[in-house]
């Protein structure tokens, strides 16, 4: 069926991008079980298994700060379809059969270092393809949908094909599409010229981004998502906290994406730009708030609905972040995702860190999550407090 007209998808360099991206998804799925299988099989320790993912996460990181600013200084086709391909020969080492742990680890950290600066590009990129605010905002639903159904057939068919393939195999498979999507990139995106003149300093989009304040309500609006994450590193505990045992820890985690898709596509099928943006603040608090209600201690009926509750009203994110890179001028939109996706990202490792740490010290997996809701709506109510007058602010201007 061909996309409906007005559809993002019937961009040509969009339905690339989308595609690109949909590839990695999947074969990073199989990476993430793939090495946590090769890891314990080979050493018999959790420790060492959770230390190696840690790997294919903490680089992710410094590749998103440090490496993003790429995109705005060279062609960020060229970018994208380098980091790919790059991605795809450190991956495809990790597949030979006998790797050493140590080259593994190695190979783990340049490969999620080049992840960096190929998002930032695809990122950047797919603003300038739409200059549209509303097509633009839905291609961004289209990729939260995408990367949160990846996520659903990781956390549902990700560990059978591992083991029927085998590691090495899903690790082949992994740099398989890596390639596809950089040789895709190459031939369908029609190429740029470099966004920036490479004039300024290396770190500079960052330090413009904090001096803009309708930008930094933006980032304390994601940050928020921080504390909306708690549940997901509490999954375990919470299933025989509520006697529903470990079976119900796969349903507990795909609650919240499963959440995200139906949000985002009522987001994207009802709702215009312009309003999507006045309920934003609304919608961040509305998750915290569902968390709170875990201080009635539900069932596992009740929880599997709040958890998707709290991913429908999560899908504000979208909107924050399509918002976000439209207010960042366009040669400084690579170095600024980076800004963004940093932030974001530590702040769910923070979040989920901090839940987990509660939890312990309460004695209540519940409790500690519903004290985080609770905290999370007295913090946000004043982020989206500020967001109200950025928007009334904006719609003045």
């Amino acid at each position: 069926m061909p996309p409906r007209p007005g559809s993002p998808l019937a961009n040509t360099e969009f339905r690339t991008l989308w595609f690109a991206e949909a590839q990695s998804l999947v074969g990073d799925q199989l990476t993430t079980v793939a090495l946590a299988i090769m890891v314990y099989s080979r050493t018999g320790s959790a420790l060492m298994s959770a230390l190696v993912f840690s790997l294919s996460f903490l680089p992710a990181l410094a590749g998103a700060l440090g490496l993003a600013q790429l995109a705005d200084r060279y062609p960020r086709r060229t970018v994208l379809s380098i980091a790919m391909a790059v991605q795809g020969v450190f991956v495809g080492l990790m597949a030979i059969p006998g790797t050493s742990l140590p080259v593994l680890c190695a190979l783990i950290v340049v490969a999620r270092l080049a992840g960096g600066p190929a998002i930032a590009a695809q990122n950047a990129l797919t603003r300038e393809v739409f200059t549209d605010d509303d097509l633009y905002l839905r291609s961004q639903d289209i990729r939260g949908i995408t990367t949160n159904t990846a996520t659903l057939a990781g956390l549902a068919g990700g560990g059978v094909l591992v083991v029927w393939m085998g590691p090495s195999v899903s690790l082949a498979v992994d740099a398989a599409t890596f390639f596809v999507s950089a040789v895709v990139v190459r031939c369908l995106l029609r190429p740029r010229p470099a966004a920036g003149d490479g004039s300024g300093t290396w770190f500079g989009a960052i330090r413009w981004v904090f001096t803009q304040r309708r930008l930094r309500v933006l980032i304390w609006l994601s940050w928020l998502v921080g504390i909306a994450v708690i549940p997901e590193g509490l999954v375990a505990p919470l299933a025989v906290e509520i006697g529903a045992g470990n079976n119900a820890v796969g349903w507990m985690l795909a609650a919240d994406p499963l959440g995200f898709i139906v949000g985002a596509f009522v987001l994207s099928r009802w709702v215009t730009a312009e309003n999507r943006r006045r309920v934003a603040g609304v919608l961040a608090v509305a998750p915290l708030a569902t968390l709170a209600l875990f201080a009635f201690h539900p069932s596992l009926p009740l929880v599997l609905l709040l958890l998707a509750f709290a991913g429908a009203t999560g899908a504000y994110l979208i909107t924050v972040s399509a918002t976000f890179l439209t207010w960042v001028p366009n040669d400084l939109r690579g170095g600024a995702s980076g800004v963004y996706r940093t932030g974001l990202r530590v702040a769910q490792g923070v979040g989920a860190g901090l839940g987990g740490a509660l939890a312990q010290l309460v004695g209540s997996s519940t409790a500690a999550i519903a004290i985080a809701g609770a905290a999370g709506v007295v913090l946000g109510i004043p982020v989206a407090i500020s967001w109200a007058r950025v928007v009334a602010s904006n719609r003045a201007n």
